[in-house]
């Protein structure tokens, strides 16, 4: 049994560039692994290095996405259609994750992004699941406007709602861009921009480059990218520390939002 080309994985760089008030960059090598959603049995039963929901050496946990609760007892594609549903957009169409899976039995992810596809296999939606290192997680669910559903790039903007770096104030516009993945396209980009009302606050860029999803390929990775979810929140820690000594304070932590989803329709942008 060969493997879809919808389900891959995704190797290369994440950068932060930080602005104001003080300047700050950092940059790292990462890896991703694009799930389709539909295809996580077969993956499971294909690949020996990787499992859904038990114990490899790379595996994705369901209940680690999502609202946890419900992704946990009926699996992340229940998860992803109520949310579709609830935003009045088509859920029936394939949806690929886009995430860092546990690593010996632990993860990070700052950022998994859900590409979910009307059943005619145009691109309807982004769902951007953020993880923030207080326990909490929030998505914000984004329309991809018709006219722009088979486009090779998007943008895309919300406000913030949910609070991530301690370094950051709540009152901030995303912008994203984003160069979908494809089976014929060797690269994913994501762009994330912050503003605020005196302007740019901080660019993130993520490139990366395709690959095929096989055993071979993960032992690779794991031997180029050792334990990467540990050095994840290594490095978040860090990070924080030298902006600390910078001369940046946290700001006030507000509760969560009521919803565990923001969605964003055409006509909210």
């Amino acid at each position: 049994m060969t493997s879809s080309p919808a389900s891959a994985l995704y190797v290369g760089s994440v950068m932060h560039q930080r602005l104001r008030p003080a300047r700050h960059r950092l940059q790292y090598r990462v890896f991703t692994l694009l799930l389709d959603l539909d295809e996580l049995p077969a993956l499971s039963k294909r690949l020996r290095w990787f499992s859904l929901n038990r114990f490899n050496l790379f595996s994705l946990v369901e209940a680690d996405h999502g609202d946890g609760v419900s992704a946990a007892t009926d699996g992340l594609r229940g998860w992803v259609h109520r949310q579709l549903q609830a935003a009045g957009l088509p859920a029936d169409g394939p949806v690929q994750l886009l995430t860092m899976p546990r690593i010996l039995g632990h993860v990070f992810n700052p950022l998994s992004v859900y590409f979910c596809h009307a059943p005619d296999g145009s691109l309807c939606a982004l769902l951007y699941e953020v993880h923030n290192t207080f326990g909490q997680r929030h998505t914000y669910l984004i329309e991809v406007p018709e006219a722009e559903r088979r486009a090779a790039r998007l943008a895309q903007q919300c406000d913030k709602d949910f609070y991530v770096s301690p370094f950051m104030a709540m009152a901030l516009r995303y912008r994203f861009v984003v160069e979908p993945p494809a089976a014929q396209r060797a690269t994913l980009r994501i762009g994330i921009n912050a503003a605020d009302a005196q302007g740019p606050v901080l660019h993130t860029q993520w490139d990366t480059e395709r690959h095929a999803l096989t055993d071979a390929a993960l032992l690779h990775t794991f031997a180029t990218h050792p334990l990467l979810t540990l050095k994840v929140v290594a490095g978040i820690h860090w990070e924080a520390l030298r902006l600390f000594f910078k001369g940046l304070r946290p700001q006030p932590h507000p509760a969560p939002p009521a919803s565990s989803t923001t969605i964003v329709r055409n006509a909210d942008t």
